[in-house]
């Protein structure tokens, strides 16, 4: 098992003079922040199709035991028929992804803030991800944000094809605790400018304890579980992923290290 924390992309102008040394070169900046942070979450793959030379030169610009996470094309989960999405998914998936070999982590699969859990379009949509590609195995992450998934046939139906379910402790968003898959993922998108490390040093020592349990496979967010819990002794181990995306994001770096100091 392993507990990665990192932040969202690597390219936002308020962290040069802040995370960034001032003198850094703009093309050296994935370069510095992979060898601060443990893992990056690339945002631009939600937006438009990357090429397989982008995919390897992030790889050779990053440390042997880095990973990054993907966002899915936006074109595969904002329609209206989730069913129908299986090209879009394989166009993202062919895109070149596996140029990033032994550093392509979670993918994750952001639905609107409008899309409503419908169970058997759902599901369909969740057959449709592959297990596998050139080789790699690909662990899917799922990224609802409507309150129609804080049900307990969502979180069955993530259970039933090994997703995890993407916690989030935005009150905008649903806060879906349940361990479904075989990571846990979490997007922490609360942020504030009024503390140096963008969250309160209590905070990121309560995050460090969850990280600790998420990767020895307990919940230590019951409050925040829908489905059936597993109380059991049977409860495996779990890659961690936790990253720092929005609120105040300017603290985002600070916050990810301090994480990573506690941990």
């Amino acid at each position: 098992m392993a507990i990665r924390v990192g932040i969202g992309g690597w390219i936002f102008e308020p962290w040069r003079g802040n995370f960034y040394p001032p003198d850094l070169a703009q093309r050296l900046e994935l370069e510095y922040a992979s060898r601060q942070v443990t893992a990056i979450e690339i945002n631009a793959t939600y937006y438009r199709t990357q090429t397989p030379a982008s995919f390897a030169r992030w790889r050779d610009q990053t440390p042997d035991d880095f990973v990054f996470s993907l966002k899915a094309s936006r074109y595969a989960t904002n329609r209206r028929v989730l069913a129908e999405a299986g090209d879009s998914i394989s166009r993202f998936v062919q895109s070149g992804i596996a140029e990033l070999g032994s550093k392509l982590g979670p993918i994750v699969w952001q639905f609107a803030p409008t899309k409503r859990f419908e169970q058997s379009d759902f599901e369909a949509f969740l057959r449709l991800l592959p297990d596998r590609h050139a080789g790699l195995v690909l662990q899917h992450a799922l990224e609802v944000r409507h309150d129609s998934f804080r049900s307990p046939d969502f979180v069955a139906l993530a259970r039933k094809y090994r997703a995890a379910v993407v916690y989030t402790d935005a009150g905008q968003f649903p806060s879906i605790a349940d361990l479904t898959g075989v990571i846990v993922y979490a997007r922490l998108m609360s942020a504030n400018q009024r503390f140096k490390s963008g969250y309160a040093p209590k905070a990121l020592d309560s995050w460090a304890d969850c990280c600790r349990e998420w990767a020895e496979g307990r919940n230590p967010l019951p409050a925040d579980a829908v489905g059936e819990r597993n109380e059991g002794s049977d409860r495996p181990p779990k890659d961690v992923f936790v990253y720092f995306i929005n609120g105040a994001k300017e603290r985002a770096p600070a916050a990810a290290l301090g994480l990573l100091q506690r941990l």
